[in-house]
């Protein structure tokens, strides 16, 4: 448009007819305020949290102070290009990994996993149990239809209240221990 008006010395109606532009969308001017602030922390988030995507980003934000709309939020992790891409086929290796060093005492690392089965109706249950890594003691074995992430922190805290918190807690990827509720858990009792 600019390049039309300026150089073939067309006026503004003539050079968005040719583009099928409607001069008024081309004299807009934008009056959103300036969010550099939070598109700096959302970028800096997001580099932290590498697989976190614009909701759990939010909740972050939400916990420092910082309200922002969810479509207003949405836009600007778009802008910004931090959306996660979806994982392939095949599971690779991201970045350098070291080894996970050993626990040295007890108390120091315990293992999360889920088991599940079903009853001879069909029904199916699940089963969470709880490691300590150091000495390989079975913490509790905890039983029902259903686990949530709510459910998980509670039995977790009654576990603690015997031995302590453990430093560490190692688990994979599972819906119940990605959940707010037990990031919420891990941030109010300080365990990684």
């Amino acid at each position: 448009m600019r390049w039309a008006i300026r150089e073939k010395g067309y006026s503004q109606r003539r050079a968005c007819q040719l583009v099928g532009l409607q001069p008024k969308t081309y004299r807009h001017v934008s009056r959103r305020p300036d969010d550099s602030d939070l598109r700096e922390r959302l970028r800096a988030l997001a580099a932290q949290r590498g697989r976190f995507g614009y909701r759990r980003l939010g909740l972050l934000l939400a916990r420092e102070g910082i309200q922002v709309n969810h479509k207003k939020l949405y836009r600007l992790y778009r802008e910004e290009r931090l959306t996660v891409r979806k994982r392939g086929g095949r599971k690779r290796a991201l970045g350098t990994r070291a080894p996970m060093a050993l626990p040295q005492r007890a108390n120091q690392r315990w293992s999360l996993d889920f088991l599940s089965d079903a009853l001879a109706d069909g029904r199916r249950f699940r089963i969470l149990a709880v490691v300590d890594d150091f000495s390989r003691e079975c913490l509790g074995l905890v039983v029902d239809t259903s686990l949530s992430g709510l459910r998980v922190g509670r039995e977790l805290d009654r576990i603690a209240s015997r031995r302590g918190y453990p430093l560490l807690v190692v688990s994979d990827n599972c819906s119940e221990l990605t959940s707010n509720a037990i990031l919420h858990w891990q941030q109010e009792r300080r365990v990684e």
